[in-house]
């Protein structure tokens, strides 16, 4: 009726299907041939250049020591049960809370949304270092409260801890396509005699699961490249990205840290391409484009308690370890002794930290807006100015800031920056490292453009999609060139999803780490990079100061382009 499958005929003879062919007009050719121009230079050219590195003699013998030697299996293997579970528990926390938002009954649902985007604005090492101090070997409830010793270190803490960092993306993600599923569906199964769940299994499941898939791909990613929780609390637990941290600051070889990167970046992009190739496989689609009506809240215990159950007790975990980080901050010793303290913040306000604070907000500002006008122009062409193959090669090289593990991607810049290169003749001067533009600077500028780029890049394609041909077709019909057309037409409708990348954008490169831990330099101070230093000095009430000052900043920021948003009179479905 409203939903069909997109299947291929089942009788007569078949015919091969083709790509539209696509007319490019010159001005949208220029711009392509731009946006290529750049995609090459801060996507490509540096996972290219690692691979070079990576693939010498010495880095091949590394690679091969990683599937021969038994401790660098167990290590591939350590790194791999790491993603899946981290991908799986973390998906399913995104699942519960996005069904209980869009679904679900129950009292508190502003708030329940509040708390399942806490973790967003979190910096590196503010969920671990909290998990160390509640539930740690001395921590304050599993040793205050209960008097049972648990050591969090490990497999354990590290899913743990990175299912709830991460599962906001799956949540986001989830209850976004939820939102959009026409719950007249639903309400035709369950009059043809479907249970809820049956229904739910058979009609809403198939509608989200491209969502699902794109979830777990990046919690996998994330899990598999993170950095700054196996340092915290990793214990004897080893993964590759360790590795890839201890050859360059142990070992101080690029060679060796590059070939673990290459082995690092194998299993990423094979999920990545599985991931595409099964969802699209797997298409089911709504006609209408839109839900038609409101769908009707679930009060059946059967299906609300089992969801509501984990939706309380993960809020309550997620509630209790950022209370910790806040009052941590005020605290001299938390667990030990409680008394009140400034001294934190006066320690770290009289550091570092205000030259940290301002290259952060300074990059991740100027970062945002472009990282979000060239997923917005990558999206625009993609959709509708290049044909099937061109516009699947595009839209890929634009993803691999999710594909690429961040510790790949920092790593390739590291390899392909620090030093000066010459093109066509000219001398291009450095981007990383002391002596780069800026102090090194640039090279994290360009990082976080392509960190952030892909959820830009979606949101835009997505919002794209939804944009009748024929309003832009309108306004080439009255002499306007596709750029006018662009700029003037289609940038305006796609103002809420360019602010959403925006958004993104600022929270992502604000709280980063993995991704620019090897092209930090100490002309350039970042704000995750004196956190490590912090808490690898065991002075956790100056890690959660830094953590507080940095939530309470990306907070404001975000509060900012809501207001913006609101503004433009395009505001966001309502919890």
């Amino acid at each position: 009726m409203l939903t069909s499958a997109v299947e291929a005929p089942t009788s007569g003879r078949p015919r091969a299907r083709r790509s539209p062919r696509v007319r490019i007009d010159r001005p949208s050719l220029l711009i392509f041939i731009c946006v290529a121009a750049v995609l090459a230079v801060i996507v490509v050219w540096p996972i290219a250049q690692l691979l070079v590195t990576g693939t010498v003699p010495q880095g091949l013998a590394v690679i091969a020591s990683t599937f021969t030697e038994p401790a660098n299996r167990r290590m591939l293997g350590n790194t791999l049960l790491l993603g899946l579970l981290t991908g799986v528990i973390g998906t399913t926390i995104g699942l519960c809370f996005a069904f209980a938002q869009v679904r679900l009954q129950f009292r508190g649902r502003r708030l329940v949304h509040f708390i399942a985007l806490l973790p967003v604005v979190a910096p590196p090492f503010a969920v671990a270092t909290a998990v160390i101090v509640l539930f740690g070997r001395n921590g304050v409830i599993s040793k205050g409260i209960f008097e049972v010793p648990i050591d969090v270190y490990g497999l354990p803490g590290l899913v743990l801890v990175m299912s709830l960092s991460f599962s906001p993306i799956a949540y986001l993600t989830i209850r976004a396509m939820l939102l959009n599923v026409d719950s007249a569906m639903e309400e035709a199964a369950a009059n043809l005699g479907a249970g809820g769940l049956y229904a739910f299994r058979t009609v809403t499941l198939p509608m989200i699961f491209p969502g699902i898939a794109g979830s777990f791909l990046f919690l996998f990613v994330e899990a598999i490249s993170d950095l700054a929780n196996p340092l915290v609390i990793g214990g004897n637990y080893t993964v590759v990205a360790s590795n890839v941290y201890y050859a360059i600051t142990g070992d101080f070889s690029i060679v060796k840290a590059a070939a673990y990167s290459l082995v690092l970046l194998v299993p990423a992009l094979v999920v990545f391409v599985l991931q595409h190739y099964w969802v699209s496989k797997r298409s089911v689609v709504s006609v209408t484009g839109k839900p038609s009506q409101a769908p009707a809240l679930i009060t059946s215990p059967a299906l609300r308690v089992p969801i509501l159950i984990v939706v309380g007790l993960v809020s309550l975990l997620s509630v209790a370890i950022f209370a910790t980080v806040i009052v941590g901050g005020f605290i001299k010793i938390i667990g030990v002794n409680n008394s009140f303290t400034l001294d934190h913040y006066a320690q770290i306000l009289t550091g570092r930290a205000p030259g940290a604070f301002l290259d952060t907000t300074v990059l991740a500002i100027i970062a945002a807006p472009i990282s979000g006008l060239l997923g917005t122009i990558v999206a625009w062409l993609v959709v509708r100015k290049l044909g099937r193959r061109v516009g699947g090669v595009v839209d890929f090289v634009g993803m691999l800031g999710v594909a690429v593990p961040g510790i790949v991607l920092g790593l390739g810049y590291a390899v392909a920056f620090s030093v000066p290169y010459y093109l066509l003749g000219l001398k291009v001067p450095a981007l990383a490292g002391g002596n780069g533009i800026l102090g090194g600077a640039a090279a994290i500028l360009l990082v976080y453009i392509v960190f952030a780029l892909p959820a830009g890049q979606r949101s835009s394609i997505a919002a794209i999609s939804q944009i009748h041909p024929a309003i832009e077709e309108a306004s080439t019909s009255l002499g306007a060139d596709s750029i006018t057309t662009f700029w003037k037409t289609t940038l305006p409708l796609l103002r809420p999803a360019l602010l959403a990348g925006v958004s993104y954008a600022i929270a992502r490169s604000m709280t980063a780490l993995t991704p620019i831990i090897f092209i930090t330099t100490p002309e350039t101070h970042i704000v995750s990079a004196q956190l490590l230093d912090e808490v690898d000095t065991g002075r956790f009430g100056n890690a959660f100061a830094y953590c507080t000052l940095l939530i309470a900043l990306v907070l404001a920021f975000m509060g900012l382009l809501e207001l913006a948003l609101r503004r433009w009179g395009r505001v966001a479905p309502r919890v």
